[in-house]
């Protein structure tokens, strides 16, 4: 098989074979990236710390957003050049799928707060070098024509990886710790088959610079305007995601009332993903068909809005399965094509996982910023109903301001 040059966009539409091998990794990926965020760290601190449970959930959470802001790009540059008989990525995603096992076994045995936080640091640091690896395989080997299908595929394990791990340590396991344990192993496993069983593109002529430099993370806002406003609305819509699904297990429970928040929030994630999954590949197919990206990515973010809207007035178990509908179908069409759209307005194709990585930031640096926002308006300026109205307005700016893209239809 003949790889196109990773220095130019390729023209080969994959096929079923390598995208399942993604999906699947992807699957594991995300397991073990959001199950914690989810339940486990949630279910871990309110153990350790029943009083303040939801800054020390924002601390742990925003400090493991705050690795993951550096680790992604960082990986990325490196992964961009590497080079070798194992080609960029695999190393990467397999390398990455083994340290934030590790992360996980460390922190399922953490009896500290401040354990829990270093631990999941550490699972951070892995899983982001194995999202760098997963992220640019799709530039590097998918087509442009192709590329908003393909994205809906692998953005379907986005919530698909939570359902599952929600149902593994709600369902299957019992326990915090052999949560953790469980979905450390899957991580692994899950990333195996498409590291071994499919090409990695090399870079012709071996490692492209001697180090990463401080300075290759700036990517001017001025030179590359459409990739600064890419940048800005996926943070923009990131951060009204980040704002109203941290505190939804402590919603349910305080808020809703339900009698039973673990449960209900595998429910609602299930209602979620039922949305994602109907309108991601869809979306995406769709779009690439059509060429139009914004419009696609700007009514999408209106649909998120209303879901957070919702929410806003209604804190019942009914509000909250209609929001959990709305959200996913409008967050399906959102993870296609706006990947897509990113795609094209990276500003080199050879620094591809590096510039991918300072996308990355939009989506990790929100796990930071979130929980500063959301503990003083969950505390001071409105609770719950004001926590959902910031999500909306902020979901709302970023859809707005997709429009501000111009090399891109």
């Amino acid at each position: 098989m003949i790889l196109d040059d990773p220095r130019t966009e390729p023209q080969r539409r994959v096929g079923g074979g390598w995208i399942g091998g993604l999906v699947l990794a992807n699957l594991g990926l995300y397991m073990a990236f959001l199950t914690p965020i989810q339940v486990l760290l949630a279910q871990q601190i309110d153990a350790l710390t029943s009083s303040g449970k939801e800054v020390a959930l924002g601390w742990a959470t925003g400090a493991g957003a705050l690795v993951a802001v550096i680790a992604n790009p960082v990986a990325g540059a490196l992964s961009d050049r590497t080079a070798g008989r194992f080609g960029r990525r695999h190393p990467w995603i397999l390398g990455g799928a083994l340290v934030g096992a590790v992360g996980l076994v460390v922190t399922a045995a953490q009896t500290t707060v401040v354990g829990v936080a270093l631990g999941w640091c550490l699972a951070q640091l892995g899983l982001n070098a194995m999202l760098a690896g997963t992220n640019a395989v799709v530039p590097d080997q998918v087509p442009v024509r192709q590329r908003a299908a393909v994205s809906g595929f692998i953005g379907i394990p986005q919530t698909l990886g939570l359902v599952f791990g929600v149902l593994l340590v709600s369902v299957a396991v019992t326990g915090t710790g052999p949560g953790y344990l469980v979905l450390a192993g899957l991580v692994v496993l899950c990333a195996l088959p498409f590291v071994l069983l499919t090409r990695d593109p090399v870079e012709p002529g071996g490692v492209r610079g001697p180090a990463v430099r401080p300075s290759d993370f700036w990517v001017s806002p001025r030179l590359h305007p459409d990739f600064g406003w890419a940048w800005l609305t996926r943070f923009l819509v990131q951060l009204g995601n980040a704002i109203g699904t941290l505190y939804l297990l402590y919603f349910l429970k305080d808020a809703v009332r339900y009698p039973d928040p673990d449960m209900g929030v595998l429910y609602l994630t299930l209602l979620y993903t039922g949305g994602v999954v109907v309108t991601a590949v869809a979306g995406g197919v769709v779009s690439d068909r059509l060429g139009k990206r914004k419009l696609m990515v700007s009514a999408c973010s209106m649909v998120m809005a209303a879901g957070s809207l919702l929410l806003t007035f209604r804190h019942t178990w009914p509000a909250a399965m209609v929001a959990a509908v709305v959200l996913g179908l409008g967050y399906g069409i959102y993870v296609a094509v706006d990947q897509a759209l990113i795609t094209q307005v990276l500003p080199t194709a050879v620094d591809r996982a590096k510039d991918l990585g300072v996308i990355n930031i939009a989506n990790s640096a929100p796990q930071v910023l979130g929980p500063a926002l959301a503990a003083p308006i969950v505390a001071y300026a409105g609770g719950y109903a004001g926590l959902y109205l910031a999500s909306t307005v902020v979901t709302v700016v970023g859809g707005v301001l997709v429009w501000r893209i111009r090399s891109v239809s």
